[in-house]
């Protein structure tokens, strides 16, 4: 078991089960390119895939599903869809997704107001009837066991076309691979998701857990 792990910006200083590699550990002029991505979309390189990059392999059709996923072209809101991702990780208990999808949304145009609200999200304001179908439907798809019903399905099928579903589930399935990564792997969060996530939703029951 490693007893430090390097984050995005190189600095070792916290407890991980698998040590994640350096950026050009693999030697691989894709997997630079696809750091670069990320660097780009998030601001930050996930350590996720500093750890998972042994596999060069995985990493990339992890990532490739993930632009997928998040193509600029997506019928549905790229902000609402980190939404997605987030209750999809909170259905999962994954605190290091949770972070990482408040990154994220915030840097896809939702504002810290409606952030820091997504746990009212059925009762607040900012949210429309669409927004809450969609939420109600990550919620319930990322359940173990599954908490999709007929009537969930429903209300969500009465807000969003079929390929707009595709995509939002596709969100789910997206952080269900991130988020049995990552809490099995106890990733080290990065300094800068702490920075944002925390003064958002450390009051709504965020904590950084096993991620620290």
């Amino acid at each position: 078991m490693s007893r430090s792990t390097w984050c995005a910006n190189g600095k070792a200083d916290a407890m991980a089960r698998m040590e994640p590699l350096p950026l050009d550990a693999s030697g691989d002029d894709e997997l630079e390119g696809i750091f670069n991505h990320f660097m780009s979309t998030l601001g930050i390189v996930p350590t996720s895939l500093l750890t998972m990059q042994r596999v060069p392999a995985i990493a990339k059709a992890t990532v490739a599903f993930n632009k997928a996923v998040f193509a600029p072209d997506s019928q549905v809101d790229l902000g609402l869809k980190r939404l997605v991702g987030h209750m999809a990780s909170a259905a999962a208990g994954c605190q290091y997704c949770k972070a990482h999808t408040t990154v994220s949304a915030t840097r896809h145009g939702i504002d810290d107001e409606k952030m820091a609200a997504i746990n009212e999200y059925r009762t607040s304001p900012l949210f429309d009837d669409a927004e809450r179908a969609a939420l109600d439907f990550a919620l319930a798809a990322g359940s173990v066991p599954n908490g999709v019903t007929d009537e969930i399905y429903q209300e969500l099928a009465a807000h969003w076309t079929e390929e707009q579903i595709v995509e939002i589930l596709g969100v789910v399935c997206m952080f269900g691979v991130f988020n049995r990564w990552n809490d099995s792997i106890a990733t080290v969060l990065e300094p800068d998701a702490i920075a944002i996530t925390d003064p958002l939703l450390a009051d709504k029951g965020w904590e950084i857990g096993k991620h620290q």
